[in-house]
């Protein structure tokens, strides 16, 4: 029985085309709520904090432009008034309800930053307060843990480094619909997915790393792996594992390796690869092309993408080996325990 999870997994393709078809008319409007500022402050919780990572590496490697993640509770918890002129405030939340978010970016207003909202929550709470409301199109999701609302963020965030002068190529965008339903098909039919999947139902969890622009894929992986799988996942940079954690990886730890096909990070990602198959351990890749693959275990394919917009594409195989997992593990993906579609925070 197919799940609501791989069902919304499928539709991502058209949710992508529908958003990126949506907001690239409304670059000039980016660009000119932005003229006057200098760096950009990212609001968000959860598989849209992992969104957020996203854009800030994004918006730092290619627009040149200082980018942080916000720490909501200095707004609603310390209630502390900061200096915040010269500030974008991009606030992401997929319902657009989360009264954290909106509170921290009427915050931010009055701090006096610029604002922008990233929702599909056409007319929520969060669209309203935002001065540009970029309108994802995934449609209603019904499914608990984000796939197609987090790829469509995604997409969003693509077209406001764009806005932002963002030095990358518009066409690469527009590439990925079709990409991205090339690797769903790819993905469910390699024999890297039924094996990767097996080793990972005899494990209690797993390590998952990437670096730069794919960090954030690492985190939401990482997150998609506790949710609906209940495995205990530590999502890290590769450069943090090399630190000290990378002492729990094992037999019984595998690590979970996410890159982009080309960029800066591969050369480090496929080293890692080589240390963990080293030390007795198993890697298994997700994307990095063949260079990843020959260092791993298994390897699931990932986008044929330009690192700047690969992480449309990254995190798709992830969440097709998350939906077969937990069903392998008898968890129903759709519904895991303890979560609402909707989270409020203090």
């Amino acid at each position: 029985m197919t799940s609501q999870m791989r069902a919304e997994i499928g539709e991502q393709p058209d949710a992508l085309g529908r958003t990126v078809g949506a907001l690239l008319p409304r670059l000039p409007e980016v660009a000119e709520l932005a003229r006057d500022t200098r760096q950009v402050l990212f609001i968000a919780r959860g598989s849209s904090d992992n969104a957020a990572v996203y854009g800030r590496y994004l918006v730092e490697a290619h627009t040149g432009r200082l980018s942080t993640l916000a720490a909501p509770s200095i707004a609603t918890a310390y209630k502390r008034r900061v200096d915040l002129s010269g500030v974008l405030a991009v606030a992401i939340s997929q319902s657009g309800k989360t009264e954290e978010i909106v509170e921290t970016l009427d915050w931010a207003a009055a701090g006096g930053a610029r604002t922008v909202a990233v929702t599909n929550g056409a007319g929520s709470p969060l669209a309203e307060a935002a001065e540009v409301a970029l309108i994802t199109d995934a449609g209603a999701e019904i499914a608990v843990p984000a796939t197609k609302t987090y790829t469509t963020q995604l997409a969003a965030l693509s077209v406001l480094a764009l806005g932002l002068g963002a030095d990358v190529a518009v066409d690469d965008l527009r590439r990925v619909p079709d990409e991205v339903a090339r690797l769903i098909a790819l993905t469910e039919a390699s024999p890297a997915l039924e094996q990767i999947v097996e080793a990972l139902a005899q494990v209690p969890g797993a390590v998952v790393s990437g670096r730069g622009i794919a960090f954030g894929t690492a985190l939401e992986l990482a997150l998609k792996i506790k949710e609906a799988c209940y495995l205990h996942a530590m999502g890290l940079s590769y450069a943090d594992l090399l630190h000290g954690p990378i002492a729990v990886v094992d037999e019984q730890t595998p690590a979970l390796l996410v890159a982009a096909d080309s960029g800066p990070t591969l050369p480090g990602t496929v080293a890692l690869a080589r240390r963990v198959e080293g030390a007795g351990a198993h890697a298994f890749g997700v994307g990095g092309g063949e260079g990843l693959a020959e260092a791993c275990t298994a390897a699931l394919p990932g986008p044929a993408l330009p690192e700047w917009v690969a992480p449309l594409g990254l995190i798709v195989p992830g969440q097709i080996l998350v939906e077969n997992l937990a069903r392998r593990l008898g968890v129903d993906p759709d519904v895991p325990r303890g979560l609402n579609k909707v989270t409020q925070t203090d």
